[in-house]
């Protein structure tokens, strides 16, 4: 499988260079694989920390800058970053104010960013913790420790950061972000498998024309398969899944994610029929967001995040922000 890369090796280190190369509002310190706004740390604002492995682009570092997070901590491909890399990250984008973690319902990055958090304490940080475990499709299993979290994390990171750019306090901050993620479900479909660069083929064998529906972000089983449906038939699917879990009974916010080898062109006419399946089942849109955005490598396939929107939520949804992946209102 050809692959526009170097080596496998240095993957993630020459992403980070191009990163770097582009943005030069952000600095990135590639050795110890950190992105931080260029201005952290702001002096009376909580700072925000994510993370997670490589391969989910434009997640975790294409989302730092005002109005989102502080800084970011790539881990290598599908892999979980060390708690060293999320202490420096804290350590430099802390201004007294505290710091929150952004961490995904995998077991690694959980373990890793609990352990960071300790050792940040030690160093006189104040650290909160959310955890983002929105995928309706597994509760617990071989794979999973619980829900993943996929989706959602965006929904997180934007009406979080949003907060904390009002200045709100750490412990507002972080109610915030656990309401979001309570309000938060998702639903992902694969329609092929992804490549890593070490493996330099599919991690999974998915057949021509069949689908995965449940799958998680790195690969991981999903619910079931089936053969090749339309995108009305996937859009129902998706919707009917989130809804039976989520329930709610007002406008929502609404995520049309691809999975990194899927066309605009596919995913807009998947969200126009995402949009047709919740308005005959009465769920106003409040606020759609199509693209890539939680990818998993070059999988092609969608998945689909809803957020049960109020007043407030709008409001901080709405607040400018500016990053590589995600700006507006600036």
């Amino acid at each position: 499988m050809k692959m526009l890369i170097n080596v496998p090796e240095s993957v993630v280190a020459d992403a980070l260079r191009g990163l770097a190369a582009a943005h030069p509002e952000l600095t990135v310190d590639v050795a110890n694989r950190i992105v931080v706004r260029r201005d952290a740390p702001v002096a009376g604002k909580v700072a925000l920390v994510s993370g997670g492995g490589s391969g989910h682009e434009p997640l975790h570092a294409g989302f730092v800058g005002p109005g989102m997070l502080s800084a970011a901590c790539p881990g290598e491909v599908f892999t979980s970053p060390v708690p060293d890399q999320m202490v420096r990250a804290a350590a430099a984008v802390d201004s007294g104010a505290g710091v929150l973690f952004v961490v995904k319902n995998y077991t690694g990055d959980v373990l890793n960013f609990q352990l960071a958090a300790e050792l940040a304490e030690d160093e006189g940080v104040q650290v909160a913790r959310v955890l983002v475990d929105d995928d309706v499709a597994v509760a617990g299993g071989p794979h999973t420790a619980g829900r993943r979290g996929t989706g959602a994390t965006l929904f997180v990171e934007k009406l979080a950061g949003a907060a904390a750019d009002e200045g709100a306090p750490l412990e507002r901050v972080e109610a915030v972000a656990r309401r979001v993620n309570a309000a938060s479900r998702s639903f992902g479909v694969a329609l092929s498998a992804c490549a890593t660069p070490a493996k330099g083929g599919p991690t999974f064998d998915l057949p021509p024309g069949e689908l995965e529906l449940g799958v998680g972000i790195h690969g991981e089983p999903g619910r079931e398969r089936r053969p090749m449906m339309t995108a009305r038939e996937i859009a129902d699917t998706a919707v009917d899944a989130v809804l039976d879990d989520l329930g709610p009974s007002g406008p929502v916010l609404l995520l049309v994610n691809g999975m990194g080898g899927t066309p605009l062109l596919e995913l807009y006419g998947f969200g126009a029929e995402v949009h047709r399946a919740l308005a005959e089942r009465g769920v106003p849109v409040a606020r759609t967001l199509v693209g890539n955005y939680v990818t998993s490598l070059d999988m092609a396939g969608a998945s689909v995040t809803l957020c049960r929107a109020d007043e407030e939520l709008l409001r901080l949804w709405d607040a400018p922000v500016q990053t590589p992946a995600l700006r507006w209102g600036r």
